[in-house]
């Protein structure tokens, strides 16, 4: 019994002191697996956030990007609108004028080879200056040309005095303005049958 005990009691302590180091080991190694396993989940929480993050961020970056392209066409709309506005902002005095325009025509038609003539010339010429600086233009005598009634206001047929006047212009009642781009008056016209 002492020998056989005294390998079994020198192989007890040895064996129980693997036991407890593989004990040690084994419970080192799950504190180490939950540990990683804390660490990914940890890891797992922050990547999430930060694509949370990232995709807050380009939106936040596409509505700023949406704002200032609906700013920048709020500027460019402003902007022509308001030289629309410069534009035709004469257009009632304009054409409250146009009349008087009327009128100097047939009194320089009514009073040629006489004194008066070149007095009523001169105001004329120098009137017809002052409304072209502010941007009123005539349109070209349209007599001969075909009606265009973009431009054009026919106020009555009559027979044509020639074959190569029918269903164009015989005569030209009222002449047409533009100011600016704009047609403020059109031009009245009689069409030839």
């Amino acid at each position: 019994m002492s020998a056989k005990n005294t390998v079994e009691e020198n192989i007890a302590p040895e064996e129980q002191k693997l036991n407890e180091e593989q004990t040690q080991t084994e419970t080192k190694i799950e504190e180490t697996l939950e540990a990683v396993a804390t660490e990914t989940t940890e890891e797992e929480d922050h990547l999430a956030k930060i694509k949370s993050l990232e995709e807050d961020l380009a939106q936040e970056k596409d509505q700023k990007l949406r704002l200032y392209a609906d700013f920048e066409n709020h500027k460019k709309r402003t902007a022509k609108e308001r030289i629309e506005l410069f534009g035709s902002a004469n257009q009632e005095l304009m054409s409250a004028l146009l009349p008087i325009v009327d009128d100097f025509k047939r009194a320089l038609k009514n009073v040629e080879n006489s004194e008066a003539e070149e007095g009523i010339k001169l105001i004329y010429n120098k009137f017809e200056n002052t409304l072209m600086q502010k941007g009123l233009k005539p349109m070209e005598n349209c007599t001969g040309k075909d009606l265009d009634v973009d431009t054009m206001e026919a106020i009555t047929r009559i027979p044509a005095p020639s074959e190569d006047l029918k269903g164009k212009i015989v005569d030209e009642i009222e002449q047409g303005f533009f100011l600016g781009n704009k047609i403020i008056r059109y031009a009245r016209v009689v069409v030839g049958e």
